[in-house]
């Protein structure tokens, strides 16, 4: 992939690149000359919230931020990666097993993707690597599905010669993610990451998720992905994710069956007096918003897929209205006062005066929001955005039509 594809004639780009590899040459002590550059953007959900962890449906999407590697290979198996801000990881793949003292951190997610690779029969080998993000931490974008991503594709085209599948590049993420990190995550993000552009996912099966590129044009929709940061805290909200998976839960196993994408429409609400009695009226809204999201899914496909900007819009709204009044996963019942996601939303609904859309960006409770916004409008949301939640809480951003790549300078 040519650079000024990639990025679209960005200056910036290529300025990056370049500080990337004097970086890579003054950490190694050692030329650039024969270095390959990789690339793996972060990713947003765009519809979808909280229907995978009952096997139900999702559309995602790549962003234009990335985390970005230069690489030279060596010769003695050994992997160095050095990480701008963090301390450099060390991985002989003559040595492949988990590590308990890694769980939790970015080696675990090398040694579990250069595993996986040796597992499936796949050729490995050793290199140096300097790498950069963008892809902020904590905004709810993957920046972990973006390394992980970024692992796979070094790998691939160093040792197997760019040759493997986006979906296999996205199953060996969430291996290496879930086995020897220790995060039990779904697959969405690393899809995303690896296949680039929007992509609609049935998790219907896990191990064989179907997934489907939506071809369009974002341009098209003359609007800008901006994604708003209001400074939640997500570390004591485990609880509250939970809360939904097990509500749901019980709602679909009542109905005799493990997950909701099982459940007869039709049997749900012939239940809902006994469910609601059993469960609570809170149980059955979380389900309804199941159900209806996964055809809002199914709706947002066939608009993205005839371009039709406008319904587009008009779908993400009402999953975001839906994710407030039925999910109700928009701040924490335990810290009432704390509603800055409450806020932006409302904060978005007034700017954008029935343009656009704005929802909750993936798991909710603190975090981030998700705000399509008329170019027009742009630099006027931005600035009121970060008046309120501060300076670089409002990102500006497009839709990326490649997923993990080898970049061509």
């Amino acid at each position: 992939m040519k650079l000024n594809v990639l990025y679209n004639n960005s200056p910036s780009a290529a300025k990056r690149y370049e500080d990337v590899t004097k970086a890579f040459e003054a950490y190694f002590n050692c030329s650039a000359d024969k270095a390959r550059f990789f690339s793996a953007p972060g990713r947003t959900e765009i519809c979808g919230n909280h229907t995978d962890h009952n096997h139900g449906r999702a559309v995602a999407g790549a962003v234009t931020l990335d985390v970005i590697a230069v690489v030279v290979p060596r010769d003695d198996g050994i992997i160095h990666i050095k990480s701008e801000g963090y301390p450099e990881d060390e991985i002989n793949t003559a040595s492949l097993i988990p590590v308990e003292e890694e769980k939790n951190k970015s080696a675990a997610i090398i040694r579990g993707v250069v595993a996986r690779f040796a597992e499936l029969g796949y050729k490995i080998g050793g290199f140096n690597a300097y790498t950069t993000s963008n892809v902020l931490k904590g905004s709810g974008l993957s920046s972990s599905a973006a390394f992980e991503v970024l692992i796979c594709t070094i790998l691939d085209g160093l040792f197997c010669g760019g040759s493997m599948d986006a979906t296999t590049k996205a199953k060996i993420s969430q291996y290496a993610e879930n086995v020897y990190f220790g995060k039990p995550s779904g697959l969405m993000d690393q899809m995303a990451s690896a296949h680039g552009g929007i992509i609609s996912i049935d998790f219907s099966s896990t191990e064989n998720p179907v997934v489907t590129p939506l071809e369009c044009d974002f341009a098209k929709s003359e609007t800008a992905l901006c994604i708003v940061d209001v400074g939640g805290d997500h570390a004591d909200l485990t609880h509250e994710y939970a809360a939904i998976t097990n509500e749901m839960r019980a709602v679909s196993e009542n109905l005799g069956v493990k997950f909701l994408s099982e459940v007869n429409e039709g049997d749900f609400y012939a239940a809902l007096p006994d469910l609601r009695a059993k469960f609570g009226d809170r149980a059955c809204v979380r389900a309804l918003h199941f159900f209806e999201e996964n055809k809002r899914v199914d709706s947002l496909v066939e608009a993205v897929s005839a371009g039709d900007w406008k319904k587009f819009f008009d779908i993400v709204n009402a999953s975001g209205q839906s994710s407030v009044a039925y999910l109700q996963n928009i701040y924490s019942h335990e810290t009432i006062a704390n509603q800055g996601i409450t806020l932006a939303l409302a904060l978005s609904e007034i700017m954008l005066n029935g343009n656009g859309a704005c929802r909750v960006h993936g798991g909710g409770f603190g975090g981030t929001t998700q705000n399509f916004v008329p170019l027009e409008y742009v630099d006027t949301f931005k600035s009121q955005m970060e008046a309120v939640f501060g300076a670089g809480s409002c990102h500006v951003l497009s839709i990326r039509p490649y997923g993990g790549v080898e970049v061509e300078l």
